[in-house]
């Protein structure tokens, strides 16, 4: 899979894509490469797949350079972009075929037998087009039509506001959103991230460790590197290993590194003095809080700063600890442009420092231009993100006397694990298709490497309760791993006699959650 598009010999002056695998395999384009390969990909998706613009185009693939690929292919043609992780399951899958209406999926062989089970049920989709040597039954080849098409193609001349991608967001009490960023959004919202929180120049090499599947990997691996000129760096490990990171770190010139906090939590258990990175020099995080110590640990052992940041699918960076500013641990730093972050109130009211609130962004007569466009066939959910004056983030913070916000935890109970979003709506579906959970419930627990996991409480049906509980633990595990993205199994599993419940009968996630937290 990996060899699928020609390779250059030696590394242009002003790369864009240094892609490598660890097993000796190398792609390295210019910028120009990029351009010319990726008109020959828009001339795949456009002629022999039939897309037209405004089309919609699932692409679930892993770090693969073809990614990259699809991405620009889609942006030249007016296609809308909706990536997705190659975890998914074949529920997963449908729900975004059906959903999105989908005229085209672009897959790797691992997903073709998940989307073979569930095409029958997708009647929008219209091609499927495979990322693979090999053949398959009813789709065509990605690498045939790419080495036989032509690398002339005229960009299509899209609106500011014309669909570009939409991203599938978690929830907690229903599927999935699908958020939908413009032309513009995308296009020219990440200028200033790149620029000030990435602090990236053409000279530098970037390595965001963000899967292909969410909105991190647009910010740190398109569109904030490649409008700074920068170099996007790809190591494709078959699954992360702190020794081949760090080895990776120290044999090739990066400059800039963002992961999740999960990461540097367990980079920090390693001595970290008796390696030597050969360019690094800004380090930087997201995707869930901090914590202090590792920060400081991080620091100590390497000499750099670490620099968090907070955010969002719908509206990007929102607020970021930034070269030149002071490094308060355990703070989300300050809002960056173009944001007026607040913190309010349940009536909108701006809260004074110091006070706890729903942390929110000020909003003028229109949507600043880096925001997504709409939940899309959802106006509900869209209305209902506005507040008076200000967009509500359903997160909870408190800004302090310097302009320092700091994260207090998540209004929607999402759970954020290993830098993965997680709805416990979908665990719990999937949980409650097993014949023995009547009921469940799913909340964060703490966790010292991924920060928190997910747990489930859980209400045995009769005829289960003798069961033994390890081995029934187990099995439910390896239920939800089967019939979801298994990133979002319960790593914590505990049967109770009942759930706690309003008068009206939805079940208190928070009393659950407090108890995990050591709240009560």
């Amino acid at each position: 899979m990996e060899n699928l598009i020609p390779m250059t010999g030696e590394r242009p002056a002003n790369p864009a894509l240094w892609w490598v695998n660890g097993r000796g395999d190398e792609v390295k384009w210019s910028f120009e490469e990029l351009g010319s390969l990726s008109r020959k990909a828009a001339n795949v998706l456009t002629k022999p797949c039939g897309l037209k613009r405004g089309d919609r185009v699932a692409v679930i693939l892993p770090r693969i350079p073809e990614w990259w690929l699809v991405n620009v292919a889609c942006m030249r043609t007016g296609l809308v972009f909706m990536p997705g992780t190659t975890q998914l399951r074949a529920k997963d899958i449908l729900y975004r075929l059906q959903a999105s209406k989908a005229k085209c999926i672009v897959a790797s062989e691992e997903v073709v037998p998940a989307v073979e089970s569930i095409v029958s049920e997708c009647p929008d989709l219209k091609t499927k087009l495979l990322v693979s040597p090999c053949s398959q039954n009813g789709w065509l080849s990605f690498q045939e039509l790419f080495q036989s098409a032509s690398a002339e193609h005229s960009c299509v001349e899209t609106g500011s506001q014309e669909p570009m991608a939409i991203y599938f967001t978690s929830g907690t009490t229903g599927s999935p959103k699908m958020a939908q960023h413009s032309q513009s959004s995308l296009g020219i919202g990440y200028t200033l991230c790149g620029r000030y929180w990435l602090d990236l120049k053409s000279s530098d090499i970037i390595w965001s460790m963000s899967d292909t599947g969410w909105i991190k990997a647009a910010i740190g691996s398109v569109f904030s590197s490649w409008l700074q000129g920068a170099c996007v760096f790809v190591h494709r490990m078959a699954q992360f290993d702190t020794d081949t990171f760090l080895d990776t770190l120290t044999t090739y010139p990066i400059t800039t590194l963002c992961s999740a906090p999960t990461v540097y939590r367990m980079l920090v258990q390693k001595d970290l003095k008796r390696y030597k990175f050969k360019k690094l020099r800004h380090c930087l995080t997201g995707g869930e809080p901090l914590n202090p110590e590792v920060l400081e640990q991080w620091k100590a052992q390497t000499g750099l700063e670490l620099y968090e940041g907070y955010g969002q699918t719908e509206v990007g960076i929102i607020c970021a600890n930034q070269k030149g500013q002071e490094i308060k641990p355990g703070s989300m730093g300050k809002a960056v442009l173009p944001y007026n972050v607040q913190i309010i109130d349940e009536n909108g009211n701006i809260l004074p420092p110091g006070k706890e609130g729903e942390i929110a962004l000020r909003l003028k007569s229109t949507w600043p231009f880096c925001f997504f466009s709409e939940y899309v066939d959802n106006p509900q959910k869209t209305a209902a993100t506005v507040r008076g004056d200000f967009y509500v983030t359903g997160d909870r913070g408190v800004m302090d006397s310097d302009g320092y916000f700091w994260f207090v935890g998540r209004a929607d109970d999402v759970i954020i694990s290993s830098g993965y979003r997680i709805g416990p709506f979908e665990v719990e579906s999937a949980l409650i298709e097993h014949p023995a959970v009547v009921e469940s419930a799913v909340v964060s627990s703490p966790d010292p490497i991924r920060g928190e996991v997910v747990k489930a409480f859980v209400v045995l049906s009769a005829s289960f309760k003798s069961s033994n509980p390890e081995k029934l633990i187990l099995e439910l595990q390896d239920h939800v791993k089967k019939s979801t993205a298994p990133y979002k199994y319960p790593r914590k599993v505990e049967f109770v006699p009942e759930l706690p419940k309003t008068i009206t009968g939805k079940i208190k996630r928070n009393v659950l959650r407090d108890h995990e937290w050591g709240q009560t």
